[in-house]
C-alpha cells in the first residue's frame, strides 16, 4: 500500500468551513453540464457520503435532505427525489462509519459501493413511481466511477487535516 493512502499520523480535527466548501464544491460539480454523462459520479452524494463516514456528528441526515432538495430544484426533477436518496446515504453512511473506517482506503471504496449504488437506485425507483421515462443501465455506471474516486477524494479531502510531520519538542502533540 502506498504510504501517501494509508497513514498512521494523527488527523487534525476537520474545520467546519472546510467542510461546507467541499459541499459546495460538489454542487458546483453537480451543476456542471457533464452530470448528465452517464458515467459522471453524483458529486454530491459522493461528498456526502465521505463526511458522513468522516464526520457523522457535523454532516448527517438534515444536511443530505438539504442537499438533495437543493439538487432536486436544480435538476427539475421530481421533487423528493435527491432528498430521499440523500438521506438514506447520509444515514448508511453514519451507521457505518465505524465498520468503513476500520479498512484501508481501497476496501473502503468497496464499501462505499453499495452506498453510491443505493443512491442511484433509490432515485431511480423513485423515478419510476409517476410513470417517467426511465434511464437505461448506463444510470448505474456513475457509482462505479464514484467509488473509484473514493481513495484520491479521500487523500485531497484529509490534506487539511494531517499535522506536519516535524514536531515541536515544546508541544505534546
Amino acid at each position: 500500500m502506498l504510504p501517501i493512502f494509508h497513514s498512521s499520523r494523527i488527523l487534525l480535527p476537520v474545520r467546519p468551513w472546510f467542510i461546507a466548501v467541499s459541499v459546495f464544491a460538489a454542487l458546483l460539480l453537480n451543476f456542471l453540464p457533464t452530470s448528465d454523462w452517464p458515467w459522471m459520479p453524483d458529486w454530491v452524494a459522493l461528498v456526502l457520503v465521505f463526511w458522513s463516514v468522516r464526520e457523522p456528528r457535523r454532516v448527517g441526515m438534515g444536511a443530505g435532505f438539504l442537499l438533495g432538495l437543493v439538487m432536486d430544484v436544480a435538476d427539475a426533477s421530481l421533487f423528493g427525489q435527491h432528498a430521499l436518496a440523500y438521506v438514506l446515504a447520509a444515514y448508511a453512511g453514519a451507521a457505518l462509519s465505524r465498520r468503513i473506517l476500520w479498512f484501508p482506503p481501497l476496501k473502503q471504496a468497496l464499501h462505499v459501493l453499495p452506498l453510491l449504488l443505493m443512491v442511484q437506485g433509490a432515485q431511480y425507483l423513485v423515478r419510476a413511481m409517476p410513470g417517467v421515462v426511465l434511464p437505461g443501465f448506463s444510470y448505474f455506471l456513475g457509482p462505479f466511477v464514484g467509488a473509484a474516486l473514493w481513495m484520491p477524494l479521500s487523500f485531497v479531502l484529509l490534506l487539511p487535516q494531517y499535522q506536519p510531520e516535524v514536531h515541536d519538542e515544546n508541544r505534546p502533540i
